[in-house]
């Protein structure tokens, strides 16, 4: 019994995975905010105005950094960023996989229905137009629209040969250049920073390939639920499951092409659906 209960309260006190790492997420705001339309760039400035770094780029990670800054809040919308579907189906429910609204795509609808509202309180609206780009970005990383039975590849265990210095919280589980972690943070983590770049070098990289970026499913107007689809699906289609629980930096450089895709694509629909609830005419 006190083992067991050791490993719960570890389990309690070890920090979730989140989404694309710091740097994921600020990609996805600062390429967003490139194509916002003029309308729209004013009333973001207006919303954003007195935040430590009022852009989207600067507010994209406040959303996970409310699990060290604000706890309380954090465990109230914890929910909101992820959906788990049935193993090996993406055919979303909304009773069954997001129960009272809670997983990223019902969060996301409600967000805007906030954002889109001028009789909404400023900071109400402030802060949807935050947790809209971040859960934008969450809902296009694959392993945060899992069909899988491991937790979104969390329980999936990873002993990764890597020179990247591991995130502030991971550092006890990094010796002698391996580190030891899981699928999703490997997805959030080092799939991007093995490039090596810079928000501002990566965000001028990726701005530099053709606008938009290939979309799968469809066009300005796919929902979010479509979104997730597209991210369970390539979780099978892409394999992005590796054969071995050992790897080196050859896995992320394997999958590196894809999650700059739907980082790219993250920022696309971002842009257009701040245009389409705060603007109109995108430059």
């Amino acid at each position: 019994m006190p083992r067991l209960l050791l490993a719960v309260v570890l389990l309690l006190l070890a920090p979730a995975a989140s989404a694309w790492s710091a740097l994921g997420h600020r990609l996805v705001g600062a390429l967003a905010e490139r194509h916002l339309s003029p309308s729209a760039e004013v009333q973001v400035h207006a919303l954003l105005a007195g935040e430590p770094d009022p852009t989207l780029a600067g507010v994209a990670y406040w959303a996970d950094a409310l699990r060290d800054n604000e706890p309380e809040r954090f465990k109230q919308t914890s929910r909101w960023h992820y959906v788990n579907y049935p193993k090996d189906q993406c055919d979303y429910v909304a009773v069954r996989d997001c129960p009272d609204g809670n997983c990223v795509i019902g969060a996301i609808e409600r967000q805007r229905a906030i954002l889109a509202d001028p009789k909404q309180p400023r900071e109400a609206r402030r802060d949807a137009l935050k947790f809209l780009v971040h859960l934008v970005g969450d809902v296009h990383q694959p392993m945060h629209a899992s069909n899988q039975d491991d937790l979104g590849g969390n329980k999936f265990q990873i002993s990764l040969r890597t020179d990247i210095a591991p995130e502030k919280y991971a550092r006890n589980k990094y010796v002698d250049g391996v580190m030891g972690t899981n699928l999703h943070s490997v997805w959030d983590y080092y799939v991007l920073a093995e490039r090596r770049l810079d928000l501002k070098q990566y965000t001028e990289a990726l701005d530099a390939l053709p606008w938009p970026p290939p979309i799968d499913s469809g066009g300005t107007s796919t929902p979010p639920e479509a979104w997730a689809a597209e991210s369970c699906r390539l979780i099978g289609s892409r394999q992005l499951y590796p054969q071995e629980h050992k790897m080196d930096r050859r896995y992320p450089d394997a999958m590196r092409p894809l999650a700059e895709q739907r980082v790219r694509q993250a920022a696309y629909r971002l842009s257009t659906l701040l245009n389409e609830t705060l603007g109109s005419t995108p430059r």
